[in-house]
Parts: C-alpha cells; structure tokens; sequence
C-alpha cells in the first residue's frame, strides 16, 4: 500500500466514524426534544401516544375535580387555548399557584380514553406571568392581543375577539 493509499483510508475511517456520532447524537437529541402543543392542535391532529409534549393554555373555569385514588391525589381538569378545550388528568399534587382562568403548562403525553396524562404541571410565578407560548397560541388565535391589556378571562373566550378587546377598552378611555 501506498503512503497516499493509506492516507486515503484513514480520511475515509474519520468521515465515517464523526457521521456515527453525528447519527447518534441526533438520534439521542430527537427523543428528548418536547414540543409545545395547544387545545386546538392536539384536537386537530393528536401527537403519537408515545411522544411527550408541553400542552399550554388557560384552566378553563369550573373544571377542576380533585380526588384521591387511595393514597394519591387525582386532579382532573381542562385547559383550553380559547378554541378547543382537553381534558388533564395528573396524579400527584398541584403547585401551590394552580387556579381555574390561568394558564398552564402541563407536560405529559395524549391517552385517547383519558385525555390528556400529564407527568407534570407548570403555573404561573405572579399574576403577570404567562408562558410565551400559551400567550402566541392566544394571539394566534385572536382572543387577546397584548395591546389592549391583560389576557381575557377563560369565561369571556367564547365570544371575545381582538376587536371586542379594543372597543371595551376605548370606551372607558372616551367617557374621561
């Protein structure tokens, strides 16, 4: 063999291994890559059973039950992006700031017959924080624009627009 012969192969054995680790490096990253979904989206195309996914929204208002199952409390309750609303079902103890009409995140997987499982439960810090991406879903889908104020209650949604927002607001602002 050659001096460039060798060369050759050990160019061509590098390449070769820094692509397996590449592969692998994706592949391990793929598995734990969690991706945000809203109501409207799990509704419209529900993620694969096995895939962990961050279900963002509002707790829609008068759908929390809580329960135990022997030693274990059960909360079951629904969330909502203002255009569809899925059901949550967590086992374990809900954060001290959980309430009905505040967003949430909650991260676990979609079980046709229970709705959504979640592992885990995200609530807000103060009563200002919402989570980025339930805040894009509701502007995404017109229920509240940042302008105009605070994020609607989960109650009003049914029938509350962007304009709705600007015409409730500017009203108080023309009658000072």
């Amino acid at each position: 063999m050659t001096r460039k012969t060798r060369r050759l192969w050990l160019v061509l054995a590098c390449v070769a291994c820094l692509g397996t680790a590449a592969a692998l490096i994706l592949r391990a990253f793929s598995s734990d890559i969690v991706f945000f979904v809203t109501p409207s989206q799990v509704e419209a195309s529900p993620p694969p059973a096995d895939r962990t996914v961050k279900l963002g929204g509002m707790v829609v208002a008068g759908s929390v039950k809580r329960e135990k199952h022997g030693e274990t409390p059960v909360a079951t309750f629904a969330v909502t992006d203002g255009q569809a609303a899925v059901t949550v079902q967590y086992e374990g103890i809900l954060p001290d700031l959980f309430r009905e009409g505040q967003s949430v995140v909650a991260i676990g997987t979609v079980k046709p017959p229970h709705g959504f499982v979640a592992s885990e439960v995200l609530a807000k810090h103060d009563e200002t924080y919402m989570p980025k991406e339930v805040a894009e879903a509701l502007k995404k889908s017109g229920k509240w624009d940042p302008r105009f104020g605070p994020p609607p209650s989960a109650a009003s949604w049914n029938n509350m627009t962007v304009q709705d927002a600007s015409k409730s607001l500017s009203a108080p602002a023309a009658a000072n």
